[in-house]
């Protein structure tokens, strides 16, 4: 019989899996944490309802509630999956999710593409330094790649034709979101923003910098944090059955 995982990590943006693997990786010396990947098909309209689906699929042969985390598009998901079935959920986690939650990286990208009479190229160099700052020239080209991969397969909800939105509000199971001061996606002004939706046992924090990939600069203080909320969120779960 195989083990159950304490912690499932959710990605839907193969191309930005390498800037998780650092706190993946320091969260695992801690706690049992698996990846449950979304590969979106170039052929499917770009919707995060198949994936809901899939993540369902996987969930539904866990035993017990798991803690659920992500970054962007991934912490989304998750928190549009903790609102459908909370009793699956122990906690949630995002990462560089703000109280608008389909605001991502491509909304941005998509409203400068509309609003600035630049090629694709040169908005998507723009767009580099905006999520990671200032990089040197072939750091650039690189990280533009993986931009242009991420158009290409995440299940964004945003195109050049139609910016989506979804309806602001927080869970019923514990909350945690994390963002960076310096984040120009996701800033303090979005993160502060989910306060009006947070119950008792919910937090904010928010790295000093890092821009919007803060946990791949800053892994270890990152998961710090995240390992006690998980270590009160478990307690108050224990407490309130108790109770």
């Amino acid at each position: 019989m195989s083990v159950q995982p304490d912690v499932l990590w959710i990605n839907v943006s193969p191309s930005f899996q390498r800037f998780d693997r650092f706190l993946i990786r320091y969260l695992s010396h801690q706690v049992s944490i698996a990846q449950w990947e979304y590969l979106q098909n170039p052929d499917e309209p770009s919707s995060l309802d198949i994936a809901l689906v899939l993540l369902h699929d996987y969930l539904k042969s866990c035993r017990q509630p798991i803690h659920l985390i992500g970054h962007s598009t991934g912490g989304l998901l998750g928190l549009l999956y903790a609102r459908q079935h909370p009793e699956r959920v122990k906690s949630l986690t995002l990462l560089a999710v703000g109280v608008h939650p389909a605001i991502d990286w491509q909304a941005h990208y998509y409203a400068m593409y509309q609003l600035l009479p630049c090629s694709r190229r040169m908005i998507l160099a723009k767009m580099v330094q905006n999520l990671f700052g200032s990089q040197e020239k072939n750091s650039t080209r690189a990280l533009i790649q993986l931009l242009e991969q991420d158009l290409n397969s995440s299940p964004s909800p945003h195109s050049l034709y139609r910016k989506a939105s979804m309806p602001s509000g927080g869970v019923s199971v514990p909350l945690m979101v994390c963002g960076s001061q310096d984040d120009l996606i996701v800033d303090p002004m979005a993160l502060q923003g989910w306060k009006a939706w947070m119950k008792e046992g919910d937090l904010i924090w928010e790295c000093p910098e890092g821009h919007h990939f803060f946990h791949y600069y800053h892994p270890q203080l990152v998961g710090r944090q995240i390992l006690q909320f998980w270590h009160q969120a478990g307690k108050s779960l224990t407490n309130h059955q108790l109770a």
